[in-house]
């Protein structure tokens, strides 16, 4: 009988997982499975694109099917629980059984208001919006589109979240939108974090916070929400602090998949410890995690999971054959950050190597700057949509490194 990978979550990771091992997996041998809960692709970088009119729905979100092998076998239902001690995962809504014998995680993080008290009372997608969802920033689009003006306060309730960076993001490009639309001297933009500085780097803080005042963003850091008023239109914070708003535009709690809780595995924000090197599941020899499923300490990016997919093709294989797990994932992350207009701003760091300016992917050459806002920068941004859809998900391309870390394996 065939042996079984089977793969939790036809994301970004998952995506990329199924393709790099379909080729490297002989189909003699070996079944794949990837089991997701809906169809709909999400390219979630863009969705700050449609917010603010530069990306259109059909550019973000296409067919999953669509970017999966034709020999992966693509199954759509929620997980219930998975197993570990019996090698099987179960699916609603009949507890349908699928052994396995390696497992794949890559069910990532999603937004969870309902764990931030009001949030989503009467102010929901009305006064209060979120960009992480595909909904979230179509209705937001809207929403702006209308406004005649006021404090839009930008709050990130509880770290980590998906990509850290994109609420500076989210403030940049507002800046340069309501200039455009000529509303800029009639809206203040607040931002309000539950962390001493703007970044969670402190190497690339001064810069940050540079650019925050240039555009006449106030911040209110160490701000933990305790809990919104959606009537009032207030939020008060763990220590007293409460600030009021017309808009505001949140990042809720993030958490990984319930089903993480529902099979007894994870931490209290349902992400599976692992091997930061390896990307082994702690305590399951065959079980691997990739993508923001993971409780790792670098971002919940997609850009990281290049570097993950090769170091758990690479485990996948050497588990099967008996040899000792490679150490080769570092952290390494690349972002691209909007800075409004047409510059952006590249930043590159791993586990052990920090922020530092610098060229891509050639040392001294580039073309792109790192911790420089360039047009360079932001014509690579533009095309990354491109990639990600054509090159980078059907994994007929992976970007080239910039840092090389410690490679242990």
């Amino acid at each position: 009988m065939k042996k079984t990978l089977l793969i939790l979550g036809a994301g970004t990771g998952g995506t990329m997982m199924a393709n790099k091992l379909r080729k490297k997996l002989d189909a003699d041998l070996w079944r794949i499975v990837i089991v997701d809960k809906q169809p709909a692709h999400y390219y979630q970088s863009g969705f700050l694109g449609l917010v603010f009119g530069a990306r259109k729905p059909g550019q973000v979100a296409k067919p999953k099917k669509q970017f999966i092998h034709e020999s992966v076998e693509l199954i759509f239902a929620e997980v219930e629980a998975i197993l570990p001690e019996e090698n099987r995962v179960l699916l609603r809504p009949d507890n349908r059984p699928i052994s396995y014998d390696q497992l794949v995680i890559a069910t990532g993080t999603d937004i969870s208001p309902e764990e931030n008290p009001g949030l989503l009372g009467g102010g929901w997608q009305n006064s209060i919006f979120d960009f992480y969802t595909f909904e979230g920033a179509q209705n937001l689009h809207q929403a702006l589109k209308h406004w005649k003006g006021g404090r839009l306060v930008m709050n990130v309730a509880e770290m980590p979240v998906k990509c850290p960076v994109a609420p500076l993001e989210f403030l940049f490009q507002a800046d340069h939108y309501f200039k455009a639309v000529g509303l800029r001297n009639k809206v203040e933009l607040v931002y309000a974090l539950p962390i001493p500085e703007v970044f969670t780097r402190p190497e690339v803080v001064p810069i940050f916070e540079g650019m925050i005042e240039q555009k006449d963003v106030k911040v209110h850091p160490d701000f933990y929400l305790k809990s919104v008023d959606s009537e009032k239109q207030v939020i008060d914070s763990y220590t007293g602090d409460q600030l009021d708003y017309d808009m505001l535009v949140t990042i809720p709690t993030n958490m990984g998949a319930k089903m993480i809780a529902r099979s007894g595995m994870g931490d209290e924000f349902r992400y599976m410890p692992v091997d930061m090197h390896t990307l082994q599941a702690e305590g399951y020899e065959n079980i691997w995690v990739i993508g923001d499923a993971a409780d790792l300490p670098c971002p919940k990016t997609a850009s990281a999971i290049h570097g993950m997919s090769a170091t758990v093709v690479e485990n996948v294989l050497r588990l099967d054959a008996g040899k000792p797990l490679a150490k080769t994932f570092d952290g390494e992350t690349k972002c691209i950050i909007s800075v409004g207009g047409k510059s952006c701003f590249l930043l590159a760091f791993s586990y052990t190597q920090p922020p530092k300016p610098g060229k891509y992917p050639l040392p001294g050459i580039g073309p792109f700057s790192i911790l420089k806002p360039t047009r360079g920068n932001y014509l690579a941004k533009r095309g990354l949509l491109g990639m990600y859809w054509n090159l980078f998900l059907p994994a007929r391309y992976t970007p080239p490194r910039y840092t090389k870390g410690e490679r242990n394996g």
